[in-house]
């Protein structure tokens, strides 16, 4: 059951000058963001908090959304970074023992702009074909204003988006079995994967994305984790350089989507933005080591070149099955991995999470 009859009307325009008529929820008003679409039939809660989303208006391709509810357990941060959010139909009567709220609370909630009631299918496919553009959600009159929110529409750009997301001071997390000690970069990551680290005996402590090796060194770490996180990779010139350094301290490094293309382009690789990238949880990646096809969680618009990582340096470990772009890199020249997906999967499969086991196993033998 949806309440969406009774909102206000609310207006998508797109950068191409397109209209979507529908309805509002969560908060009224006006956003500018880029439309990108997620695919997941689940975990909406886990999108609406992932800070990769920063800059982003979030469409979900499955047409329910809300049905059964949210809780403050499933945020994979403190808060919502999408600007706005748009839906074919929320569930205004969520049904699930661990419902704590409806899904148009939390946007409310989180000052979030939201519109419902709008062909998703037809955005979907328009996006597939031209690309990710810019967008606005309003509940004014879109065609009163239409020029002017078109230039706000063109002007925009996500821009220092790791600054804006990432944790202002060292934070530490103790686990009850503690074997090991990570530095987790915090370029805006997810709490699962703080949690799949200690829940493997770690000793966590995350720390803002600027920190650099000779702090690193200070905090003595076991192993060192590169988040995800939002944004172009290679607007973080700062950070890159520091990876540079913290690579040669000889500490094991996992490195996560955004942490993943850090890596590269701390390696001499090159990174390209996608037509309309990979985000949802059924995304089939490729082990070109064993051979099996895994079913991951995905959330980003960049990828890595994989062509552009020197052979002396690393190789490619991973594929997309769909469209064969790099999914992960196994260093030789430095002791590190990375992939672009999500082993942590919240909300998706967990296929992946052998790769936490393989993080703990280097620290082990380190």
């Amino acid at each position: 059951m949806s309440l969406f009859n009774q909102s206000k009307k609310a207006y998508l325009m797109l950068a191409d000058g397109q209209v979507f008529e529908g309805k509002s929820f969560g908060r009224e008003g006006t956003v500018v963001g880029e439309v990108v679409f997620t695919t997941g039939l689940t975990g909406y809660q886990e999108t609406l908090t992932d800070p990769s989303y920063y800059g982003q208006i979030v469409a979900q391709t499955f047409p329910l959304i809300g049905n059964y509810g949210v809780n403050d357990a499933d945020n994979e941060s403190a808060q919502s970074y999408v600007s706005g959010y748009i839906v074919r139909e929320w569930c205004s009567s969520p049904s699930n023992f661990r419902c704590e709220g409806g899904i148009n609370d939390f946007l409310t909630k989180h000052n979030i702009i939201g519109i419902c009631g709008i062909d998703t299918r037809r955005l979907t496919r328009t996006i597939r074909e031209a690309g990710v553009m810019n967008g606005v959600i309003t509940t004014e009159n879109v065609y009163e204003k239409k020029d002017e929110l078109l230039k706000k529409i063109n002007s925009f750009a996500v821009r220092n988006a790791v600054p804006a997301v990432t944790a202002p001071e060292i934070r530490t997390y103790t686990s009850e079995n503690k074997k090991y000690r990570v530095v987790l970069f915090d370029f805006g990551y997810k709490r699962n994967i703080r949690q799949e680290l200690v829940n493997r005996g770690c000793e966590v402590i995350v720390v803002p994305a600027d920190t650099t090796a000779d702090e690193v060194r200070n905090l003595a770490p076991d192993g060192i984790m590169f988040s995800n996180g939002p944004g172009d990779p290679s607007e973080n010139t700062r950070i890159i350089e520091n990876i540079k350094e913290i690579q040669q301290l000889g500490i094991p490094i996992f490195g996560i989507c955004l942490g993943h293309q850090l890596m590269a382009l701390a390696n001499g690789g090159r990174t390209e933005k996608l037509k309309y990238g990979h985000r949802g949880a059924n995304q089939p990646v490729i082990d070109l080591e064993s051979g099996l096809t895994y079913v991951t969680s995905q959330n980003h618009g960049y990828a890595v070149v994989g062509d552009s990582i020197d052979s002396s340096v690393g190789h490619v470990s991973h594929i997309n099955a769909n469209d064969k772009t790099c999914e992960g890199i196994r260093y030789t020249a430095v002791n590190a991995r990375t992939v672009q997906f999500h082993p942590e999967a919240h909300g998706g499969p967990l296929d992946t999470a052998y790769l936490f086991d393989e993080f703990v196993e280097t620290m082990k033998g380190e």
